[in-house]
């Protein structure tokens, strides 16, 4: 079974990054080029609003799988709804169709990515010597998607167009529900259970409140208050309040002791922390992308790279050095650097990868050499393996008994309030005053960064005995 959710996986992370990597240029690229021609600050932002939205589903798929259906019928239901969104986004044309079709791949993909590890930890009792192992390996099936996906997507695309490039993506998450559906009744007994059961008596209150906001953000968007142009301030907006009454719950808890609130806490500057990170990471598809696309010099020995295949350079790099970073931090052991401590690393090393684009700015289109961009690419890995990893981890480790999953979902919506500021900061990026845009993100970060080192020993003091 292993194998089976092993390939959904990656089928569905070839689906979602395939897509992604050609989503910005068919936004902006002019319709005699194929695309759908919107202003390049708008499509950015839609990018990042529709990131954002991936993780703040994350949340509903977790509680949707908790109380209602069980972690297994939300996977499956979720990679049929990612599968109709990539057949809108294929078939449909103009608006209608990236509406639809990002819509349903948000919701699809945060169901999905929410309960496809829960169901990896259903295969093996929690002191089975085989689950560090399995994990491995699921997660190799996720960045061998991520490599492959923007590849073949972005050939089919240069070959043929679009929309056949999205149906390709749609082809792979087809090929990945079929075979999981097929074998879906051989998982364990434990991955169809519903956890906590919602009592019947709330299911009303439940339906009203879904329908309530279906109905509000329907009436915010004919009556004009929600936009393609306010869409990544308005989820920006949503994250940062859902993240405070997250905070205000779990604080204000009369089953949360003293220690319990000190770890929360100290919680606090890692939450805006990894929000920051995020805010510059996912610029890989924003920024990065434009760049590739504007900067880049992709002839390889007289071929013209796609400049969707960029995307494919940091799950390279992942798939290398994920291993090499967990063998350091094992040998180090106890010496290790702690959690706030990598976090802030992670955000230096983000802040040096902005820098590096300096050297090469205002070159103009074609300037830039493949090889420099894969080292920035690189920096930015070694960030991602300074900070990512760590993040679910510690917010698991400080959690309240009570609020575990609730602490996991605040981590969520660190990452869809970076997601969603990477695309509108994006806004303000133009090559003609680059140096200004990669100055000031990347100091920006490191500044935070040397700021979260100093504050360092008094977060270890809030966190108690965790590191």
């Amino acid at each position: 079974m292993l194998a089976n959710l092993f390939s959904v996986e990656l089928w569905e992370r070839f689906s979602f990054y395939g897509m992604q990597g050609i989503l910005l240029y068919y936004m902006y690229y002019s319709v005699a080029e194929g695309g759908l021609g919107i202003n390049m600050a708008v499509a950015t932002g839609l990018v990042g609003a529709y990131g954002g939205g991936v993780y703040l589903s994350t949340i509903l798929g977790a509680w949707v799988a908790d109380r209602l259906l069980g972690s297994e019928r939300v996977l499956f239901y979720s990679a049929i709804i990612i599968v109709l969104g990539h057949i809108s986004l294929a078939v449909l044309p103009g608006a209608a169709g990236l509406a639809a079709g990002l819509i349903l791949i948000a919701l699809g993909s945060g169901g999905l990515k929410a309960n496809a590890t829960s169901l990896v930890g259903t295969l093996y009792a929690e002191k089975d010597e085989r689950r560090d192992a399995g994990f491995s390996i699921f997660y190799m099936g996720i960045n061998l998607g991520a490599l492959v996906g923007p590849i073949l997507t972005g050939l089919v695309q240069n070959a043929w167009g679009f929309h056949f490039g999205f149906g390709l993506a749609a082809l792979g998450m087809i090929v990945g529900l079929t075979q999981y559906g097929m074998t879906r009744k051989y998982l364990p007994e434990t991955a169809h259970q519903v956890s906590n059961p919602l009592p019947r008596n709330k299911f009303n209150k439940v339906i009203a409140l879904t329908l309530g906001a279906i109905v509000l953000i329907v009436l915010a968007v004919a009556l004009g208050l929600l936009t393609a142009e306010n869409l990544a301030p308005v989820m920006a907006t949503v994250a940062i309040l859902a993240s405070i009454g997250y905070f205000v719950v779990i604080l204000t808890s009369k089953k949360v002791n003293k220690l319990e609130r000190r770890r929360v806490y100290s919680f606090m500057p890692l939450f805006i922390a990894s929000a920051a990170f995020w805010a510059l990471f996912q610029q890989q598809f924003t920024v990065v992308a434009i760049y590739a696309d504007t900067s880049l010099n992709r002839n390889l020995f007289g071929w013209e790279m796609p400049p969707s295949f960029v995307q494919s350079i940091n799950p390279v790099f992942i798939i290398v050095f994920a291993a090499v970073f967990a063998t350091v931090w094992t040998k180090l052991g106890d010496k290790q650097p702690s959690s706030p401590l990598k976090f802030a690393l992670g955000l230096a090393v983000m802040g040096l990868a902005f820098l590096a684009f300096i050297p090469f700015s205002g070159g103009g289109p074609g300037s830039t050499p493949l090889l420099a961009l894969a080292g920035i690419l690189l920096l930015f890995t070694f960030a991602e393996l300074f900070l990512s990893p760590i993040g679910l981890s510690v917010a698991t480790k400080l959690a309240p008994t009570i609020f575990r999953t609730q602490m996991v979902a605040l981590f969520f919506l660190s990452v869809s309030l970076g997601t969603t500021l990477a695309g509108w900061l994006a806004q303000f990026y133009d090559p003609a005053t680059e140096v200004t845009y990669f100055a000031f993100s990347g100091i920006t970060a490191i500044v935070l960064g040397i700021a979260l080192a100093v504050a360092s020993p008094a977060i270890k003091k809030l966190m108690g005995s965790v590191r």
